[in-house]
């Protein structure tokens, strides 16, 4: 989402960075330059005014402007009133038995399909959660979440459409205490627009249940129409926090950068994906590296230990050890690594990657196609082959490109790969390999 604005700001930097010193001629070219980048980038004009305006006026202190790393000092301004626009972590409260979550949000946000997300993120932590289907006016939204339920085998209270939401909110809160649940998660109905009979019920469903959070679902897609749907709703119902979704997709990013600050309601989750694990709490601090191209290791740790058992780690470490590390292997670590999300955002978490493939003309191999292309290749080569692919010769090559629909140089450039991975792996094992300079990050 913060591609056009992280290449803007990191073209911002670098120009800074090259300047052995600064004056206040070149921090005003370079706030112009950023109050542009963030403007284009959807942010809402009053949180750019103000962003712009506390940068400037820390940039041209003297002791930024006679320091040694001048352009440096600035990044790391621009770096912590990013963190202030942002706001700190925010954590649910879910401190009674059972906690109770109401979602709320306008139709096509995807609030339904984040409930679900945010209960197979709970149950993860340990919580026995259950979805409650209160949208009784869109079509198929009760087969929907029922639906989302038995696809991640989580309980659904459901009473149809007939009865009124009201009553199905506090019949699914006594299911709920009888069943021991410890979370209830309450799918409310959106409009295309909000409207008072919208509100009016929505304050009902919230003095029945009385939750420990009012979340609003937001598409961070929409803008800053989400920031103004946002105030529209606390106005009415004091929200305790907010979920952006779409936070995958091609959009400016301004809501994200906009929103805490405009309303004061903290940001708890990114929806990052259509998938049901792709539901990410929302780290300020991560969010900010990544827009200013720092990477976000911490969060590209988190995923592959979630992918990865302590007995897979050992048993692949002791396999780059001793160099037995086969297409097998190879196999299994790339459908892991597709598990963790898109490949692009995966490598763009490296710090100082992003820079680094946009000078070697982009990442063209990682893609979800390719990747479907390397397992076919694989996948059709026999046991022996795989674990040592030197016996593969041009027949057993025109073999394997038959059974995996490719053709003979795709397979040979992926045994290339491989051997080039082979020998990078021995050198990082055996302490040889250097981190490249373009990948030393900010």
């Amino acid at each position: 989402m913060f591609e056009a604005l992280s290449d803007r700001l990191t073209d911002i930097f670098t120009g800074l960075r090259s300047k052995g010193t600064l004056t206040e001629r070149d921090v005003d070219t370079a706030m112009r330059e950023i109050r542009m980048s963030l403007l284009e980038a959807d942010v809402n004009f009053k949180v750019v005014k103000e962003f712009v305006a506390r940068v400037k006026e820390r940039s041209i202190g003297a002791e930024v402007l006679q320091s040694l790393t001048p352009g440096q000092q600035v990044v790391k301004i621009v770096h912590e009133e990013l963190l202030r626009i942002l706001g700190e972590p925010a954590r649910l409260d879910l401190q009674t038995t059972p906690a109770v979550i109401l979602l709320a949000g306008l139709q096509g946000s995807g609030k339904t399909t984040t409930a679900a997300k945010l209960a197979h993120t709970l149950r993860k932590q340990g919580h026995h959660p259950l979805l409650v289907a209160l949208d009784v006016y869109r079509p198929a939204a009760v087969d929907q979440i029922v639906s989302l339920g038995k696809q991640l085998t989580i309980p659904v209270y459901e009473e149809g459409t007939r009865e009124k939401p009201v009553k199905i909110a506090a019949n699914a809160l006594n299911h709920a205490r009888k069943n021991a649940h410890s979370v209830v998660i309450f799918d409310t109905a959106g409009r295309l627009h909000i409207d008072d009979a919208m509100m009016h019920e929505l304050k009902e469903i919230d003095h029945q249940v009385h939750p420990n959070e009012l979340l609003l679902v937001a598409d961070a897609m929409t803008g800053q129409d989400a920031v103004q749907a946002a105030e529209a709703f606390h106005q009415a119902v004091n929200l305790t926090g907010l979920i952006l979704t779409k936070m995958d997709g091609d959009a400016r990013g301004g809501a994200a950068l906009s929103i805490r600050q405009v309303t004061g309601i903290p940001i708890k989750y990114m929806g990052l994906g259509e998938k049901t694990d792709a539901l990410e709490v929302f780290h300020p601090d991560r969010l900010a590296q990544r827009i200013l191209g720092m990477g976000d290791v911490l969060s590209l740790i988190e995923k592959a230990q979630e992918q990865y058992t302590d007995d897979q780690a050992k048993s692949l470490e002791k396999k780059m050890r001793t160099a037995t590390f086969d297409l097998d292997d190879f196999l299994s670590q790339m459908q892991n690594l597709r598990k963790m999300g898109p490949l692009t955002q995966i490598v763009e978490m490296i710090p100082g990657m992003r820079g680094a493939l946009k000078q070697a003309g982009g990442m063209p191999d990682l893609n979800d196609k390719q990747v479907k292309r390397v397992e076919a290749i694989i996948q059709s080569m026999t046991k022996a082959e795989r674990r040592n692919p030197s016996i593969i010769d041009g027949s057993r090559r025109k073999r394997i490109a038959r059974g995996s629909g490719t053709t003979v140089q795709e397979v040979n450039q992926l045994l290339n790969q491989f051997r080039d991975m082979q020998k990078l792996m021995k050198q990082l094992m055996s302490g040889k390999m250097r981190i490249p300079k373009g990948l030393m990050g900010l």
